[in-house]
């Protein structure tokens, strides 16, 4: 089950008696917390059935004579330990959670890991309730779960402006998450998100931001890049030297990486792990670049690295220092 398979059935009032949420993405485990918080009970079953514990500030006792208790004035109960994984006697569950209280809905959001499957505890959770295991989204995943978010939400997003949020937030799925549920609160009602309203109101521009510099530069447009890296330096927030290093030094390494591909364009984003919207621009670059081009390439983001950080550098300007960087690179 993903996260939205346990809210969909517990819409259709489908409930177990366990959901055990854990792994490497908060983001999935809060959505299931925060629904089962705010949505599983009525208003007026909420003051005697709902009970929110937290792993720091509880033990293995209080939780199971939370769980033990009997519904008052409604149908079942809600229990949520929340940061599970700062509970430290959390195995001594394993008694309560093989003969669960069929009226009690335990919520267990164990965070940043998850327990020893081979642990009985770990068995008995798979065997009496519902496991939701979760892990960080890879990059070339993010443009899809953009795509499939706002939809679930009713809207539309074009796929140039699910780029640019991924592009400037990375797979911080709450963060994209609290950036998109703005965006349509200033939105009229049925209007598609496109790169305009990315640049009014996230402030992301459409045209100057890395993923555009990344392929200006692929695509040796000397014009372009140093329009960008003159944008940079003159608002330092859009494009820091320590977030757009990084971003072409990923870039390069997986143009390097098409050179010994063999097949078509599925296989090439198979093999960079890439959405297949980008991978022509990989392809044009390497066909600009060349294998001994793009190893050129990457061993100057490895030496200006350092010198953006002080290391064999006489103190010369971020912006200064990307014009010379990208000039090395190109010609």
């Amino acid at each position: 089950m993903d996260y939205q398979d346990i809210i969909k059935e517990w819409k259709q009032k489908k409930f177990r008696s366990l959901y055990w949420l854990e792994g490497e993405e908060d983001f999935f485990i809060d959505q299931v917390s925060n629904y089962a918080e705010e949505h599983i009970l009525d208003e007026s079953e909420k003051g005697f059935n709902l009970t929110v514990l937290y792993g720091k500030d509880t033990d293995w006792s209080t939780v199971v004579n939370a769980c033990r208790r009997y519904p008052m004035f409604a149908e079942r109960q809600v229990v949520i330990i929340k940061e599970a994984q700062a509970m430290k006697d959390i195995l001594k569950l394993e008694s309560y959670i093989d003969k669960p209280l069929e009226s009690t809905i335990l919520v267990v959001a164990h965070k940043q890991g998850k327990i020893d499957g081979r642990s009985k505890i770990a068995k008995l959770i798979k065997d009496r309730g519902v496991l939701l295991s979760t892990k960080k989204m890879y990059d070339n995943q993010l443009p899809a779960w953009v795509e499939a978010y706002v939809h679930g939400l009713g809207r539309a997003i074009s796929q140039k402006a699910g780029i640019l949020l991924v592009d400037h937030i990375g797979n911080d799925l709450a963060r994209m998450a609290n950036e998109i549920d703005k965006l349509l609160v200033n939105l009229p009602e049925g209007k598609k998100i496109d790169e305009n309203d990315i640049e009014k109101y996230v402030g992301i521009s459409k045209e100057y931001n890395v993923f555009e510099l990344q392929n200006a530069i692929g695509q040796k447009d000397i014009t372009k890049v140093m329009r960008i890296i003159h944008y940079f330096s003159s608002n330092p927030k859009a494009g820091p030297i320590q977030m757009v290093l990084p971003a072409l030094y990923n870039f390069f390494s997986k143009m390097n990486m098409v050179f010994g591909v063999k097949g078509g364009e599925k296989e090439i984003a198979a093999a960079l792990g890439v959405h297949p919207f980008f991978v022509k621009d990989y392809i044009k670059a390497a066909q600009q670049y060349g294998a001994e081009g793009s190893e050129k390439a990457i061993l100057l983001l490895h030496a200006y690295n350092l010198r953006s950080i002080g290391i064999n550098d006489s103190g010369v300007e971020d912006g200064e220092l990307m014009k010379e960087l990208v000039y090395k690179m190109m010609y």
